[in-house]
């Protein structure tokens, strides 16, 4: 039976919600991986794979949602919470684009007090300083958090933040896009459908997003093919997510520690599904942070055709103890080990120009990721 859904997938055929079951529910993992890798080939024949390099910034911790999987979060009551000074945000950019990187990932918590002019002048500030830079930022529970507290339709912020900026949506807070699962993780957070809405409407205003998935923790199977269901109808809708990402949940430090980490067999089996089952989402990105580089390069094998980022800075995982550091020559002969070229791309995954990747591979032989990061904290 799993053979005549490989041969289908292969084939170009659309699997259904209930072969991406049957597949997930199979320990045949070499067939699975396989037949993702022959799918990403057909997807992109051309002779090289592709990595960014970026920088995730958290500008504050401070939120009133309560996620039992998160070891970053603190309450708006808490000692511990933070908000990056402007002057230290507008350095960490400096930095990024010294190392040839062209793009900032920044996320926070729900900040339950900062007004949306906060930041639209955080965006403009940093698109005076840095015009070329894309801010790929706020993830859909932080912009559905910024209608509450500003009492606006999700067009009226979305419309905002783009004319203040904002060039791209990262794919965070999906975990898994079920209303069952969302409720036992997570209180005071988007809800599946207003997630899925704030996609929709950002990219019917012509702008681009990635989809992410966090799995191996309380969800079912069938709740992980639901998820990928919401993504490929979205996606058949307006075309916009550029790539999909998946992790296993990290339980290190969180609330939900007792849960037993997914381990490498699942996670490649659930990126290979995913690559077969999301036929219109043209990239998948491997998940070397959570998986580490040797499982991260092996996925390349298993669906995924890009390496994901340098991540000069990462705090959300590192603070489940948990992320693992490679420098940009770690991740370029990882490519080139499997026969391939390293390339680096940007958001829209265009290819960057030949300076540009020059100049990150040189400060790339300077220090590893994990130095950059101990200089950048």
């Amino acid at each position: 039976m799993i053979k005549d859904i490989l041969e289908k997938a292969v084939s170009g055929q659309r699997l259904t919600a209930s072969d991406a079951l049957t597949l997930l529910e199979s320990h045949d993992l070499a067939a699975i991986g396989a037949a993702a890798d022959q799918v990403s080939r057909k997807l992109h024949p051309e002779p090289y794979r592709t990595y960014n390099v970026d920088r995730n910034i958290n500008y504050t911790n401070v939120c009133t949602a309560v996620c039992n999987f998160c070891a970053f979060y603190r309450g708006p009551k808490s000692d511990e919470g933070y908000v990056l000074p402007r002057e230290e945000l507008l350095r960490k950019v400096e930095e990024t684009v010294a190392l040839g990187g062209n793009q900032i990932l920044m996320q926070g918590g729900l900040h339950p007090r900062f007004k949306l002019d906060w930041y639209e002048q955080l965006l403009r500030d940093i698109k005076s300083a840095f015009p070329s830079v894309n801010i790929h930022g706020f993830s859909p529970p932080e912009l559905h958090h910024f209608t509450k507290v500003n009492n606006l339709s999700i067009e009226d912020v979305l419309g905002r933040l783009k004319a203040a900026g904002l060039g791209s949506i990262p794919g965070g807070g999906a975990e898994i896009l079920v209303d069952r699962v969302r409720d036992v993780l997570t209180r005071g957070k988007v809800m599946t459908d207003d997630w899925l809405n704030v996609m929709r409407v950002w990219h019917q205003m012509g702008g681009i997003s990635t989809a992410t998935m966090m799995f191996g923790h309380v969800e079912t199977l069938a709740e992980r093919v639901e998820h990928l269901q919401r993504i490929r109808d979205l996606q058949d809708e307006t075309s916009g997510f550029t790539a999909f990402i998946c992790w296993t949940f990290q339980p290190d430090n969180t609330d939900m520690d007792d849960i037993p980490a997914a381990g490498s067999f699942e996670y490649l089996k659930t990126q290979a599904v995913s690559r077969l089952f999301l036929d219109n989402v043209p990239n998948i990105q491997s998940s070397w942070v959570t998986q580490g580089l040797k499982m991260g390069q092996l996925a390349m094998l298993f669906g995924a055709n890009d390496m994901g980022s340098l991540m000069i800075e990462e705090n959300v995982v590192a603070e489940a103890g948990t992320v693992h550091f490679l420098s940009l020559r770690q991740i370029r002969e990882a490519i080139e080990e499997l026969g391939f070229q390293p390339r680096q791309r940007d958001v829209f995954y265009n290819l960057v120009s030949d300076e540009l990747q020059q100049r990150a591979i040189d400060a790339g032989d300077q220090a590893t990721a994990k130095e950059l990061v101990q200089l950048a904290v």
